[in-house]
Protein backbone atom coordinates (compact mmCIF):
# COMPACT_ATOMS: atom_id res chain seq x y z
CA UNK A 1 0.00 0.00 0.00
CA UNK A 2 2.83 2.38 0.83
CA UNK A 3 4.55 1.57 -2.47
CA UNK A 4 1.33 2.28 -4.40
CA UNK A 5 0.93 5.69 -2.68
CA UNK A 6 4.58 6.49 -3.27
CA UNK A 7 4.23 5.49 -6.95
CA UNK A 8 1.13 7.72 -7.37
CA UNK A 9 2.85 10.64 -5.62
CA UNK A 10 5.96 10.34 -7.81
CA UNK A 11 3.83 10.04 -10.95
CA UNK A 12 1.76 13.09 -9.99
CA UNK A 13 4.89 15.13 -9.24
CA UNK A 14 6.49 14.07 -12.53
CA UNK A 15 3.41 15.10 -14.48
CA UNK A 16 3.29 18.41 -12.64
CA UNK A 17 6.94 19.11 -13.41
CA UNK A 18 6.59 18.11 -17.07
CA UNK A 19 3.47 20.21 -17.51
CA UNK A 20 4.97 23.18 -15.70
CA UNK A 21 8.18 23.09 -17.71
CA UNK A 22 6.40 22.89 -21.04
CA UNK A 23 3.99 25.77 -20.40
CA UNK A 24 4.66 28.95 -22.37
CA UNK A 25 3.80 31.33 -19.59
CA UNK A 26 1.30 34.07 -20.38
CA UNK A 27 1.85 33.96 -24.14
CA UNK A 28 -1.42 34.49 -25.99
CA UNK A 29 -1.91 34.05 -29.72
CA UNK A 30 -4.82 35.88 -31.23
CA UNK A 31 -6.03 34.98 -34.71
CA UNK A 32 -8.54 37.36 -36.24
CA UNK A 33 -8.59 35.99 -39.80
CA UNK A 34 -8.40 39.21 -41.76
CA UNK A 35 -6.29 42.29 -41.48
CA UNK A 36 -7.61 45.70 -42.43
CA UNK A 37 -6.44 48.40 -44.83
CA UNK A 38 -4.76 50.32 -42.02
CA UNK A 39 -2.49 47.36 -41.21
CA UNK A 40 -1.59 46.70 -44.86
CA UNK A 41 -0.92 50.37 -45.64
CA UNK A 42 0.99 50.74 -42.37
CA UNK A 43 3.44 48.09 -43.61
CA UNK A 44 3.51 49.39 -47.20
CA UNK A 45 2.06 52.88 -47.78
CA UNK A 46 2.29 52.35 -51.57
CA UNK A 47 0.36 49.05 -51.55
CA UNK A 48 -2.29 48.69 -54.28
CA UNK A 49 -5.31 47.27 -52.43
CA UNK A 50 -9.07 46.94 -52.47
CA UNK A 51 -11.65 45.47 -50.11
CA UNK A 52 -14.13 42.77 -51.14
CA UNK A 53 -16.50 40.93 -48.80
CA UNK A 54 -14.64 42.26 -45.76
CA UNK A 55 -11.22 41.06 -46.96
CA UNK A 56 -8.34 43.24 -48.17
CA UNK A 57 -6.75 42.12 -51.45
CA UNK A 58 -3.31 43.29 -52.59
CA UNK A 59 -1.50 43.13 -55.93
CA UNK A 60 2.16 43.34 -57.01
CA UNK A 61 3.13 40.22 -55.08
CA UNK A 62 5.84 38.49 -57.11
CA UNK A 63 4.84 34.85 -56.61
CA UNK A 64 1.16 35.67 -57.26
CA UNK A 65 2.00 37.56 -60.47
CA UNK A 66 3.85 34.49 -61.73
CA UNK A 67 0.80 32.20 -61.43
CA UNK A 68 -1.09 31.19 -64.55
CA UNK A 69 -4.67 32.01 -63.53
CA UNK A 70 -7.91 31.91 -65.49
CA UNK A 71 -10.58 34.55 -65.06
CA UNK A 72 -13.87 32.95 -63.96
CA UNK A 73 -17.14 34.75 -63.13
CA UNK A 74 -17.47 38.44 -62.34
CA UNK A 75 -18.13 38.86 -58.62
CA UNK A 76 -18.09 42.65 -58.33
CA UNK A 77 -16.52 45.91 -59.43
CA UNK A 78 -14.71 48.83 -57.87
CA UNK A 79 -17.33 51.40 -56.93
CA UNK A 80 -15.35 53.97 -54.92
CA UNK A 81 -11.80 55.22 -54.48
CA UNK A 82 -10.18 55.96 -51.12
CA UNK A 83 -6.80 57.66 -51.39
CA UNK A 84 -7.19 59.75 -48.23
CA UNK A 85 -7.42 57.29 -45.33
CA UNK A 86 -7.54 53.66 -44.28
CA UNK A 87 -11.28 53.36 -43.63
CA UNK A 88 -12.22 50.93 -46.43
CA UNK A 89 -15.58 49.47 -47.38
CA UNK A 90 -16.39 46.65 -49.81
CA UNK A 91 -15.63 47.35 -53.48
CA UNK A 92 -13.40 50.29 -52.51
CA UNK A 93 -9.82 50.65 -53.78
CA UNK A 94 -6.96 53.06 -53.31
CA UNK A 95 -5.43 52.85 -56.82
CA UNK A 96 -7.85 51.04 -59.15
CA UNK A 97 -10.27 53.08 -61.23
CA UNK A 98 -14.00 53.02 -60.54
CA UNK A 99 -15.57 50.46 -62.86
CA UNK A 100 -12.67 48.00 -62.72
CA UNK A 101 -14.26 44.54 -62.82
CA UNK A 102 -13.51 41.90 -60.16
CA UNK A 103 -13.47 38.23 -61.16
CA UNK A 104 -12.90 35.01 -59.28
CA UNK A 105 -9.96 32.84 -60.36
CA UNK A 106 -10.74 29.28 -61.47
CA UNK A 107 -7.58 27.89 -59.88
CA UNK A 108 -7.57 29.59 -56.47
CA UNK A 109 -10.11 30.90 -53.99
CA UNK A 110 -7.70 33.33 -52.29
CA UNK A 111 -6.95 35.35 -55.44
CA UNK A 112 -9.23 37.68 -57.35
CA UNK A 113 -8.51 38.95 -60.86
CA UNK A 114 -9.23 42.58 -61.66
CA UNK A 115 -9.71 43.74 -65.24
CA UNK A 116 -9.65 47.29 -66.54
CA UNK A 117 -8.35 49.16 -69.58
CA UNK A 118 -4.76 48.57 -68.40
CA UNK A 119 -5.09 44.77 -68.34
CA UNK A 120 -5.55 41.94 -65.84
CA UNK A 121 -4.16 42.09 -62.30
CA UNK A 122 -3.97 39.35 -59.64
CA UNK A 123 -4.91 40.35 -56.08
CA UNK A 124 -4.17 38.08 -53.12
CA UNK A 125 -6.43 37.97 -50.05
CA UNK A 126 -4.39 39.30 -47.11
CA UNK A 127 -5.29 37.28 -44.04
CA UNK A 128 -3.58 36.38 -40.80
CA UNK A 129 -2.87 32.75 -40.04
Amino acid sequence: MVNKKRYLLITALALLIITGCSAKGDEVTEVSGEIDAEEVLGLDPDADIFQFEGVIYQTNIDWVDELALTKDVQVGEIKTINEANTDFKDEMANKLKVGSKIFSAKERKDILIVENELGLFHYLAIVEG
